[in-house]
C-alpha cells in the first residue's frame, strides 16, 4: 500500500513539474522583449497518511518542494500542530509525523509551508497552506447509544409487531465501504423477539401472555466489517407486555351467605360478592346479573368500579313475616373482553347467594297514605275529620296509640285522639291559615301498658275551604288631592279594594258612593278598580279644604258583603298648569275595627274610675284636716322648731326670735304640761326609777302600737310612724318644743344653771328680762 502511495506521489510531482516548466517556457518566449522577474511556485507531494500505523516513529507523510533554486534555501512549517506532531526536514522538505494519528480524533491537519534564506531568515517565496489528510482504517467497534433500552408491546400481539428500536454508532469513516456499516443480532431472547439491520425489534410469537410473563430482558449485538480491534458490542433491552382485556372475572367462592335485619333501609348494603380478574384494574369491567331466582325486583347488585366487588342492595323493604330467606344464583361477566384472545375455560362464572332475614321489632306501619282532609271554615258542626290507620307489622300484632307531634301553624287547632281520630276543637279560620299540617306518631302498646320507644310518623294535611265572611276593604291611595279650580270630569284618583276571602267567581268588586250630594263622581273600571272624578268643578277652599267621601264596596259573594270606607280628599291651590302649589297637611285616615273601638272604650272607662277614686281620697283628706283644725291648736303651734346647738355650749349666738315657751315642758321638779289634743304621738318616758335596757324599749314599742291602734282620727290606710326615744338616762328629759305653752309663761328657769356649763347660754336667755340687752 505504501508503494502505491509513493508511485502516485511521484506521478503527480512529475506532472506538476512538467506543467510548470511549460508555463515558464511560455512566459520566457512571450516576454523576450521586456525581461521580468520570474514567478516561482511551490511544488510538493500530496499529503496523506494512514491512522494508527504499526511502524516505528517517525512516519513519513510527504514532501514539500519549491521551484526556487538557492543553495541557502531552508524549508519550515507553521501551524497548530507544526513542530509537535509534524516536523519538516529543512534541506529536503520531507514532512514526518512524530505521533500515531487517530482519524476519529482528527481527520485533517492544516499547516503552512515557508522557504527562507537561512542566512538572513528572509522569505524566498510567499507562504503556502497545505492539508494533511488521515486515512481511515476499521479500528472502531459499533457502540450503542445507551446501555439499556426499554420497550413495550401489547400482549397477544401478532408476529412482526414492532416493540422498540435500538441504535449503535460506529466512529469509523462512513465513506469507506464496510467501515461504518452496523448490523444487529439478538443473542438472548431470540425465541420471542428478533431485530432487523435498522435496529427495530419485533415479536416472533403470537402468544405472549402478560398473565404468564409480563417482562422480558433480551441482549442484542451490534457489529460491522472486520477490523483491527473487535467487531461487535452488546446492549440490554427490557421489554414489558402491556395488558389487554382478555380474561373474564371468576368468583372467589362458589356460594355466599349473608344475614340482614328486616328493617334494613332500601339501598342499604346486604353484603359483597368478590371476583378475581387477573387483568389490570383499567380492564376490569365486571357485570353482575341474576341467573336463577325470582328476586330481581327485590335486590340489585351494583359493581364497585374501584374494588370490582358486587354490592347487594335491597330495592324494597324486607319483611321477615313474609319471606325469611332468599336464595338465588348470580353470574359475573365482562362484556368488554376481546374475544379474539379468549382463553379456554369458559366465560361464565356462577355463584349461589343466600340471604337470611332476621326478625326485629318494627314500628307501626301507616296505611292509606296520604292523609288529607277538607273542611269549610267557621263550621261549628264539624268536630271530626276522619281517622288515620296504622298496624303492628310483627307477629305480636300489638295495639296502636296515636300522638300528635308537630303542628303547622303551631297551636291547638288540630287534635288526634288515642285511636287516631282527627278532631277539631274549634272551627277553623281560612283567613288565619288556608291549610293546617300535623305530624301524627304511632306507637305500639306493650304488654305491660307502656308505650314502645319505636314509633313511625305520618303527615296529616287539612285544607280549609273559604266562605264569604269578610267584607272588601279600600286600598287607600297616598293623599288624594284635587285643584280648587278643577274642571268637571277631572280624574282625582283611582281606587282599588282587597278582600281577605277568595275572589268571587261571579265577578269583580262593586264600587259606589254612599251619597250623591257631593262634587265627586265614581266610575267603575270593572277590573277591581274605580275612578274618582270631579262632578261639577270649582271647589271652594274657604268652605272646605278637606272632603270626606264615603265609598261603598261590595264583593258579589254569597252572601254579599260590603263595607263603607272614607276617602279623604284635599283641595289644594294649583298654578295655571294644574300643578299643586299648596295643600294643608292632614293626618292619614285609617279605618278602626270594632275590636279597637271596644279597647278604646275600656281604657276610657278605666281612666274615669281612677279619677273618681282619687277625688274621693282628696275629699277624705280635706275632711281630716278640718277635724284637726278643731282640736284647739293651730297648725303652726304643732310644728316643731328646730334649733341647732353646739355641744361645747356657751358660744352659740341664738336667734332672738326663738320662742322661750318651747322649754316649758322641761322642769327640774318634774311638772307636766297640760294635756292638749295633738296629731303627733307623744313620747311617754317611763318612771325615773326604771333602768334602761331591752325591757324599756319593748314597753315603749307596745305603748306606741296601742296608741296607733286606738287612734280613730287617722286616715283609713296604712301609715308610717317614726318615733325618737333617747332612753331614761338623760337628766334633761325632752327638749322638744311640742306641747310647749305660749311665751307668756312665768316659769322660773333658774334650774338651768344647775345643769352645768353646757346649758349656761340657755339659763342666761331664759333667766334675763326681755328688755335687757346682751353683749356678744
Amino acid at each position: 500500500m505504501d508503494y502505491i502511495i509513493l508511485l502516485h506521489s511521484l506521478f503527480f510531482t512529475l506532472a506538476f513539474a512538467d506543467k510548470e516548466s511549460q508555463k515558464k517556457t511560455q512566459n520566457l518566449s512571450s516576454n523576450k522583449a521586456s525581461p521580468k522577474r520570474l514567478k516561482r511556485d511551490w511544488i510538493w507531494n500530496q499529503m496523506h497518511i494512514k491512522e494508527e500505523i504499526d511502524a516505528p516513529l517517525p512516519h513519513h507523510v510527504g514532501k514539500i518542494t519549491s521551484s526556487v533554486r538557492n543553495s541557502n534555501a531552508k524549508y519550515i512549517i507553521e501551524g497548530e500542530y507544526a513542530n509537535t506532531i509534524f516536523q519538516v526536514q529543512g534541506n529536503s522538505g520531507d514532512v514526518y509525523a512524530f505521533e500515531r494519528l487517530d482519524r476519529e480524533k482528527k481527520a485533517e491537519y492544516e499547516l503552512t509551508a515557508l522557504i527562507i534564506d537561512k542566512r538572513n531568515n528572509q522569505s524566498l517565496e510567499p507562504p503556502s497552506k497545505f492539508i494533511i489528510k488521515v486515512y481511515d482504517i476499521n479500528d472502531n467497534v459499533p457502540v450503542f447509544v445507551q446501555k439499556v433500552f426499554n420497550g413495550s408491546v401489547p400482549e397477544m400481539s401478532p408476529v412482526g409487531t414492532s416493540v422498540t428500536k435500538v441504535t449503535a454508532v460506529d466512529a469509523d469513516d462512513p465513506t469507506v465501504s464496510g467501515h461504518a456499516t452496523v448490523s444487529y443480532q439478538v443473542i438472548k431472547g431470540d425465541e420471542y423477539f428478533s431485530i432487523d439491520d435498522s435496529g427495530v425489534i419485533f415479536t416472533t410469537r403470537p402468544d405472549l401472555d402478560r398473565e404468564t410473563q409480563s417482562r422480558y430482558e433480551i441482549i442484542v449485538k451490534a457489529k460491522d466489517g472486520p477490523g483491527t480491534s473487535g467487531d461487535s458490542s452488546t446492549a440490554t433491552v427490557v421489554i414489558t407486555l402491556s395488558d389487554i382485556n382478555d380474561n373474564f372475572p371468576v368468583f372467589k367462592h362458589s356460594s355466599f351467605h349473608f344475614k340482614v335485619p328486616e328493617n334494613i333501609s332500601v339501598g342499604g348494603e346486604v353484603g359483597r360478592v368478590k371476583v378475581e380478574d387477573v387483568d389490570e384494574p383499567q380492564h376490569r369491567n365486571t357485570k353482575y346479573s341474576f341467573v336463577r331466582g325470582d328476586y330481581r325486583d327485590t335486590f340489585e347488585i351494583v359493581a364497585n368500579p374501584y374494588t370490582n366487588e358486587g354490592n347487594i342492595r335491597p330495592k324494597k323493604p324486607l319483611d321477615f313475616e313474609k319471606v325469611a330467606e332468599y336464595r338465588f344464583d348470580i353470574e359475573a361477566t365482562d362484556p368488554t373482553v376481546d374475544l379474539r384472545y379468549f382463553k379456554s375455560g369458559g366465560s361464565r362464572s356462577i355463584s349461589t347467594v343466600t340471604i337470611e332475614v332476621t326478625d326485629v321489632d318494627e314500628p307501626p306501619v301507616f296505611t292509606k297514605l296520604p292523609y288529607e282532609f277538607k273542611v269549610m271554615e267557621n263550621d261549628p258542626e264539624v268536630r271530626t275529620l276522619g281517622p288515620v290507620w296504622a298496624h303492628d307489622p310483627d307477629a305480636a300484632k300489638r295495639k296502636i296509640r296515636f300522638i300528635r307531634r308537630k303542628a303547622s301553624p303551631n297551636g291547638d287547632y288540630i287534635r288526634v285522639s288515642d285511636t287516631g281520630i282527627i278532631q277539631l276543637p274549634k272551627p277553623l279560620d281560612r283567613e288565619f291559615s288556608s291549610s293546617y299540617n300535623i305530624t301524627v306518631a304511632a306507637q305500639e302498646i306493650l304488654e305491660d301498658g307502656r308505650l314502645s320507644d319505636r314509633e313511625s310518623h305520618a303527615q296529616v294535611h287539612v285544607i280549609v275551604g273559604d266562605e264569604n265572611d269578610n267584607a272588601p276593604e279600600l286600598v287607600y291611595p297616598e293623599e288624594p288631592r284635587v285643584c280648587e279650580n278643577a274642571a268637571p270630569g277631572k280624574l282625582i284618583v283611582r281606587i282599588s279594594a282587597t278582600d281577605k276571602d277568595e275572589l268571587s267567581p261571579r265577578g269583580f268588586f262593586k264600587f259606589s258612593l254612599a251619597t250623591e250630594d257631593s262634587n265627586f263622581s265614581l266610575i267603575e273600571n270593572y277590573d277591581n278598580t274605580a275612578n274618582i272624578t270631579v262632578k261639577y268643578g270649582q271647589f271652594n277652599r274657604e268652605l272646605a279644604k278637606i272632603h270626606y267621601l264615603p265609598v261603598i264596596i261590595s264583593d258579589n259573594g254569597v252572601p254579599e258583603l260590603s263595607s263603607t270606607n272614607t276617602l279623604v280628599i284635599s283641595v289644594c291651590k294649583c298654578n295655571e298648569k294644574g300643578n299643586f302649589t299648596f295643600c294643608e297637611e292632614r293626618a292619614k285616615q285609617v279605618g278602626v275595627s270594632i275590636q279597637a273601638l271596644v279597647a278604646i272604650f275600656i281604657c276610657i272607662f278605666t281612666i274615669i274610675v281612677l279619677f273618681a277614686v282619687l277625688a274621693m281620697l282628696l275629699l277624705l283628706r280635706k275632711r281630716h284636716k278640718k277635724d284637726l283644725s278643731g282640736l284647739g291648736r293651730s297648725v303652726a303651734e304643732i310644728h316643731e322648731q328646730l334649733v341647732r346647738y353646739d355641744e361645747e355650749g356657751g358660744g352659740e349666738m341664738d336667734t332672738t326670735s326663738y320662742d322661750v315657751s318651747v322649754l316649758n315642758s322641761v322642769r327640774k321638779n318634774g311638772m307636766k304640761p297640760e294635756a292638749a289634743p295633738s296629731p303627733y304621738a307623744q313620747v311617754q318616758k317611763p318612771p325615773g326609777n326604771m333602768t334602761s335596757g331591752a325591757g324599756e324599749m319593748e314597753t315603749m314599742i307596745e305603748e306606741k302600737k296601742s296608741e296607733a291602734d286606738n287612734d280613730r282620727d287617722l286616715l283609713p290606710y296604712d301609715t308610717l310612724h317614726i318615733y325618737g326615744y333617747e332612753g331614761a338616762e338623760s337628766i334633761a328629759e325632752s327638749l322638744s318644743s311640742l306641747q310647749s305653752s305660749s311665751s307668756d309663761s312665768d316659769v322660773d328657769y333658774d334650774f338651768l344653771n344647775d345643769w352645768g356649763p353646757r346649758f349656761k347660754m340657755l339659763a342666761e336667755l331664759y333667766g334675763s328680762e326681755p328688755s335687757e340687752d346682751f353683749v356678744y
